[in-house]
């Protein structure tokens, strides 16, 4: 339950990110802006994004976990399904028609649902976005659970990505408010959500001897 949930709300919160236009998370951003530099398709750089970030937790867990890799790069395949699905509803809606204000609102809240879903599926860690993944590794194998540092570097790279792309085609893309929100609490949220959305449901980190 806390996997699909949180597969459905994930892929929910970034649609209507999406679909509200005033920004969404880093790692889809850094997508857009190698989109507009290479020309290459944005699903596509996000499931190349998706592979690597799987490969590198293999390195990051000291192991391989066949399992988990397979079981990441297939999340990333469905969830962009999803995220294409919400989309369309969204906008067949009108999300990207509202007022500005409304939207920037829309857009901060589809942060919220999927920082809750992040830390639904991270708690029940049967199956997650690789990105996530790379999170719920840092926090617990390297910065002593504290989920607010694991998700500012799990940042790093994604900023240094939208910043050498914008300075080589002159300008940033999927930048905006709920960007800037999704940094600044991204962390703070999943946290919270951990302590108070479902708190019954309780971390299933895997270790390499548990």
């Amino acid at each position: 339950m806390g996997l699909i949930s949180g597969l459905i709300l994930n892929a929910f919160g970034n649609g209507l990110c999406i679909s509200a236009d005033m920004g969404s998370g880093l790692w889809t951003a850094s997508a857009v802006n190698m989109t507009k530099w290479f020309g290459w398709n944005t699903g596509l750089l996000l499931f190349i994004i998706g592979v690597i970030n799987a490969i590198t937790n293999q390195f990051l867990i000291k192991r391989l976990d066949t399992k988990r890799l397979i079981g990441e790069v297939l999340y990333v395949m469905f969830f962009s399904y999803f995220v294409n699905v919400f989309t369309n509803l969204l906008n067949f809606l009108g999300v990207p028609s509202l007022p500005i204000f409304i939207r920037i609102i829309l857009s901060c809240l589809g942060v919220v649902f999927f920082c809750v879903a992040i830390s639904l599926y991270q708690r029940a860690n049967i199956v997650m976005h690789p990105n996530d993944d790379t999170t719920n590794i840092l926090r617990f194998l390297y910065l002593k659970g504290n989920s607010t540092a694991a998700q500012i570097i799990d940042f790093i790279p994604p900023i240094i990505i939208i910043i050498v792309a914008g300075i080589a085609i002159g300008q940033v893309y999927s930048v905006n408010i709920g960007t800037i929100f999704s940094f600044i609490f991204n962390g703070i949220l999943i946290a919270s959500a951990d302590k108070w959305i479902w708190p019954a449901l309780k971390h299933n980190f895997k270790t390499k001897n548990n």
